[in-house]
């Protein structure tokens, strides 16, 4: 069976913050294969266990799930609308391993990267 990993992402370095941010990103659940790759044969058997935090300092949690619809990955805050979800720029390319880079289009529409902190896999 499939193991899902928790997976946190930090705010890299940007024009805002030219420190980057370890108050500002996401927390995922989330199944990978072998080559650190997002799994979506096994996200299909897991999908209502991989839920997204997303933390932002001053701001409150919001809390989705990771989603895979038309080919592409998105945190989905409310299955209602599409206008809260955050697509990664090309998710299923990208290798999820401690110190790795992604970007993520947040629902304000500012593409912004996040740096990969921890990647713990879950019993």
């Amino acid at each position: 069976m499939a193991k899902l990993n928790s997976i946190r992402l930090e705010l890299a370095r940007d024009h805002d913050f030219p420190e980057g941010s370890r108050t500002r990103g996401y927390e995922l659940i989330a199944p990978l294969d072998e080559k650190w790759h997002l799994d979506e044969e096994a996200w299909k058997t897991l999908r209502d266990r991989c839920k997204v935090k997303r933390f932002w300092a001053g701001e409150a949690n919001e809390i989705g799930h990771l989603v895979h619809r038309r080919g592409q990955w998105f945190f989905d805050y409310d299955p209602e609308r599409e206008s809260d979800d955050e697509p990664g720029y090309k998710l299923d390319k990208h290798v999820f391993r401690p110190g790795e880079y992604i970007s993520i289009r947040e629902h304000g529409g500012v593409m912004r990267t996040f740096r990969i902190a921890s990647v713990v896999e879950l019993e």
